[in-house]
């Protein structure tokens, strides 16, 4: 990680300034669970705040425990076989049932691949596969990146905190702002810049979302210049 921020550092000094006041890159990945078990946890997370998306994956996993084992993730076939009523007695809305079952079919067809696979294939690879899923966009597959495979080099022009955070640290857009569409830059505008930032993307991205925080009211005066 000190790599990185040395080398984001070397060649660009607005993302510079920002790391000097965001401090020591903190990312940490979570590589532990599998691409079925990591993407059926994105479908259930899908917007819904934290707290009540987490009971209800918690609410799901448990349905299982006869068949699974206490705290044990079920697998493709598990969800494939059981009954409707069961995921959505967790709290699962319809379209989040059927994207977990076509994950689970997909995992079972090889269409997500495993862990093993997925680890010796390239960024592109991944998210076409993955895109597949009903219910599974390229934004989805970008946080997998990052955060559960430690992809260095991934760059989700789509996600707001990173738009916003790009705006407040490379564009006209202040922390007291309201943030109006016309604030956040386009992909191309961002991909321009993350030229130089290549091959590591993910972390100067990790940086945009620490704009975002710094800019928040108690903190907006680590973004004016000194």
């Amino acid at each position: 990680m000190n790599e990185a921020v040395s080398a984001l550092s070397a060649v660009d000094a607005k993302l510079r300034r920002l790391i000097e006041r965001a401090g020591p890159c903190t990312l940490r990945i979570s590589g532990s669970q599998s691409p079925f078990e990591a993407l059926a946890e994105s479908i259930v997370f899908q917007q819904l705040h934290g707290k009540a998306a987490r009971a209800i994956h918690t609410r799901m996993v448990e349905s299982f425990g006869e068949v699974c084992g206490v705290g044990v993730h079920p697998s493709p076939q598990h969800l494939l076989d059981c009954p409707t009523p069961q995921l959505r007695g967790a709290g699962l809305s319809h379209n989040k049932t059927l994207a977990l079952r076509d994950l689970a079919a997909k995992t079972l067809d090889g269409t997500v691949p495993s862990l093993a696979k997925i680890r010796r294939m390239d960024d592109e690879s991944i998210i076409a596969h993955l895109t597949q899923v009903r219910g599974i966009g390229r934004w989805t597959v970008e946080m997998m990146l990052i955060f559960r495979l430690g992809r260095p080099d991934v760059l989700p022009v789509s996600d707001y905190g990173v738009r916003k955070g790009f705006a407040l640290t490379f564009g006209t857009l202040k922390p007291e702002d309201k943030v109006t569409p016309a604030d956040l830059p386009k992909p191309d505008v961002m991909e321009r810049r993350a030229k130089k930032w290549h091959p590591w993307c993910s972390v100067a991205s990790w940086y945009m979302w620490r704009a975002c925080d710094l800019g928040k009211p108690a903190n907006a005066a680590t973004l004016q210049p000194e």
